[in-house]
């Protein structure tokens, strides 16, 4: 018997079930399942129509696929933005999400419905049943995504990596090219713990004679991928400059060197721009958690490694000068606690270190620990007690409401920062809306 249908709620909550296989990283599974589905995006090569308009089938749509540490989700908007204002029909896979799930898997800036996860769920649970190894949650993620732009006849789809790029699931299907933003340290557990063994996997999403859009990156990082794209007989070009063509709708000057790139990523893909459909695009980007202003106080960011918290901190100044942040902080336990807290120490006058709803959180109590041993010349490290010689003071809070209630009683601007899923969890409370967490929640 065929099985009874499930709903939204259902769906994802089978999806999320399937966390329990892990993170895994390798292609295999994600190939044979794009088989099943019949997924036939990605293997166009002439130039798109200058007129926009959709080609003849999905098989025709550009895939321009996005790896490396920092700026890949706002580099992916950026493309999606300039190309939806040039006409063309596109597609938009990026993650984690905020709030709800369906940011993940976008057309034409519209998250996918309700009823098309479901939908898309109830076949790929049916297809995977017998599968082993199972398919992961990104796995079939992914396929959800790919599915839903092949259904769409999108003529552009952009692809972020989840983490790394060689054998992530993304990099299953054939590109129109690799788009590779600055690569750091993050996800050492799973890449390695040098530069060069992170790089080698963002590097792995180079293909055989695809074009190679690439940011500039610290020497090791480069020469990794120059040999690689060597190797593939892959044209490359790095992006060294910045755009300052015209407003961008994001703060922060190395947003506009993602946008150098992401305008590189275009032309390299044979996308037809010109330079008042960049202007419109980019202008109109709405990317949540980028410096993301909520109101005339509160500055929303989901930086979660040092070099990303390090940036943060310089667009803080760039923005307000001299003027210190009443910082909210909460970050993933397996993250680098002390390189975070170091890189945002400097901009902070007050901090406060909210209780939030995630298991894989580092307890207030540890991060509390490592900012007070930032300020040695503070008589023992800043104090809850008080701000004693220009140390900030420290306060652990019970909820990301109290935090919040907190944060609004001192007069300094607010800066929420440190996990994607932290300012998902602000922003779902700023809206009054559910969590991520408890979307599919029975």
């Amino acid at each position: 018997m065929p099985r009874s249908p499930l709903t939204y709620k259902e769906a994802l909550a089978w999806l999320y079930s399937l966390q329990r296989f892990g993170i895994k990283l390798g292609l295999e599974n994600t190939q044979r399942l794009l088989a099943k589905l019949n997924i036939t995006l990605g293997k166009a090569r002439g130039a798109l129509t200058a007129s926009g308009g959709p080609p003849d089938s999905s098989a025709n749509a550009r895939l321009i696929h996005v790896a490396g540490t920092n700026g890949k989700g706002s580099v992916c908007a950026m493309v999606d933005s300039i190309c939806q204002a040039r006409g063309y029909r596109t597609g938009l896979f990026t993650s984690p999400h905020l709030v709800t799930f369906r940011e993940r898997i976008r057309v034409n800036g519209e998250m996918i419905s309700e009823d098309a996860v479901a939908d898309g769920l109830i076949i790929i649970r049916n297809l995977v049943a017998d599968l082993d190894p199972h398919p992961t949650f990104f796995e079939v993620t992914t396929a959800l995504a790919l599915k839903h732009f092949s259904e769409a006849n999108v003529d552009v789809a952009i692809l972020e990596t989840g983490i790394g790029g060689r054998l992530d699931a993304t990099n299953a299907i054939q590109s129109d090219v690799s788009v590779i933003t600055q690569i750091d340290f993050d996800h050492e557990e799973l890449l390695g713990t040098t530069l060069v063994e992170i790089a080698n996997e963002k590097a792995g999403i180079i293909k055989s004679g695809i074009p190679v859009v690439c940011a500039q990156q610290r020497p090791d990082a480069e020469q990794v991928i120059r040999t690689r794209a060597v190797k593939c007989e892959a044209p490359l070009q790095f992006v060294t400059g910045s755009y300052d063509g015209s407003p961008i709708g994001l703060r922060g000057d190395y947003q506009k060197q993602n946008a150098a790139l992401a305008i590189a990523a275009v032309r390299a893909a044979k996308i037809n721009v010109d330079n008042s459909t960049i202007a419109r695009g980019l202008a109109a980007i709405d990317w949540p958690a980028r410096f993301q202003k909520w109101d005339e106080r509160i500055i929303i960011d989901g930086a979660h490694n040092p070099s990303a918290t390090r940036i943060l901190a310089q667009t803080w100044r760039e923005v307000f000068g001299d003027q210190k942040a009443t910082l909210v902080l909460a970050v993933l336990a397996d993250k680098d606690l002390r390189g975070i807290c170091e890189a945002l120490a400097p901009i902070a006058d007050s901090i406060l270190l909210p209780k939030i709803r995630s298991e894989r959180a580092a307890a207030p109590e540890e991060l509390s620990e490592i900012l007070a041993s930032t300020w040695p010349l503070c008589r023992g490290g800043a104090s809850p007690a008080g701000n004693r010689r220009g140390c900030p003071t420290i306060s652990i809070a019970k909820s990301v409401g109290e935090a919040l209630e907190l944060a609004r009683e001192k007069p300094n601007p607010i800066l929420i920062t440190g996990s994607l899923h932290f300012a998902g969890e602000v922003l779902a409370h700023l809206r009054g809306e559910p969590a991520a967490f408890e979307e599919c929640a029975q």
